[in-house]
């Protein structure tokens, strides 16, 4: 009896299935968002930065709502573990807010061209929108913990550690709707003056001595 030949394995017809990196697609979008804003930011588009056919693109990323989501998850992952790291390794807190300033600045510099969309949060598709309003509140919580140390050990003025968590970290975001790389203002520049701010803050100058009151001199007697 002659048995019977074993079957070849047939690959599934329709194109390979492609692996597409968040990061790839979070560059591409960014790339997106620099060349025109929210409204550049597509399906098509995104797939044309990825060098990929659209129907590849949909099988990770359905629509552009995921497609903000990607870079958001990026770009707001990277400042929180950046912030935390900046808590955790750093004892001073007057040299944490120094470093989170920096931190700050430098993102608001290289985000750019979608940070003032990220931390303005209105033109953010709903999803995005909730995540972003969570994120936040975690992100101030960081800021305002190290301005209340920073208040507790006498290297700030006492005040609303919130409103002034909020005043120094919307200074630092404001950066990203002025800069421009053409101008003749560097990034170390900006940052320099940036932290020197917050150490005049940190530094307080003492109030001067009153100088004490000239006596009134004796007239000498005319002549």
């Amino acid at each position: 009896m002659t048995a019977e030949p074993t079957p070849k394995k047939t690959r599934p017809r329709g194109r390979p299935r492609l692996d597409i990196d968040p990061d790839a697609v979070a560059d591409a979008v960014a790339e997106l968002f620099a060349e025109g804003g929210l409204e550049a930011v597509s399906i098509l588009d995104t797939a044309e930065k990825l060098s990929v056919s659209r129907a590849t693109l949909y099988r990770t990323v359905p629509t552009k709502e995921h497609l903000i989501g990607i870079l958001f998850e990026r770009s707001t992952g990277e400042l929180t573990r950046n912030a935390r790291a900046t808590v955790k390794e750093i004892d001073d807190p007057a040299e944490q807010l120094l470093n989170l300033v920096r931190l700050q600045v430098d993102a608001a510099i290289r985000m750019r061209r979608y940070m003032p969309v990220f931390f303005g949060g209105g033109d953010l598709p709903p999803d995005v929108f909730e995540r972003w309003h969570k994120w936040s509140r975690e992100y101030e919580k960081i800021w305002v913990s190290v301005v209340k140390d920073n208040m507790e050990k006498g290297a700030l003025a006492d005040a609303d550690p919130v409103i002034t968590a909020r005043l120094l970290l919307g200074s630092c975001i404001w950066v990203s709707r002025w800069y421009r790389p053409k101008d003749k203002y560097s990034p170390e520049e900006i940052t320099e003056v940036a932290l020197n701010l917050v150490r005049a803050l940190q530094s307080p100058a003492k109030p001067t001595a009153e100088k004490p009151a000239k006596r009134a001199g004796v007239r000498a007697p005319r002549k």
